[in-house]
């Protein structure tokens, strides 16, 4: 098994097919949307396939190391020029192959309108080992 990140953007992908914006959606588009990423998780948690996931709220704050002794350095919230992750979900699976399949059904969740957001979602292997340096 094998385990991968989904992230799905608020912006910073490219765009989706159905590009409305969640802040422009009635809330029965909002609950419809929310209830099939809880259907699709409660079945790959049937699966053993699903790992964890979350939405993330909009704001969000770069923070950096300044040096011994002194405060971190912050840059923002500037969400409205910055990449921002809407969720991550995390999934456990034979292969890329089926990390892709499950990315593809993850990004018909319906949007404006009730139709497929057709969103791009980014799809990460985890880490499993240290990469190995030549010279």
């Amino acid at each position: 098994m094998a385990k991968y990140l989904l992230l799905k953007h608020y912006r910073g992908a490219p765009a989706a097919v159905n590009d409305v914006p969640m802040d422009q959606w009635t809330p029965e588009e909002i609950s419809a949307h929310m209830q099939y990423m809880q259907d699709f998780a409660d079945r790959l948690e049937k699966t053993g396939e699903f790992v964890d996931g979350q939405a993330l709220a909009a704001e969000g704050t770069w923070v950096r190391y300044d040096g011994e002794g002194r405060p971190p350095v912050t840059d923002g919230p500037f969400a409205e020029t910055k990449d921002l992750i809407a969720g991550w979900m995390v999934i456990d699976v034979d292969g890329y192959e089926r990390a892709v399949e499950l990315a593809g059904e993850l990004s018909a969740a319906p949007g404006a309108g009730g139709k497929p957001i057709h969103e791009w979602l980014e799809v990460r292997p985890f880490l499993t080992a240290p990469p190995t340096v030549t010279e």
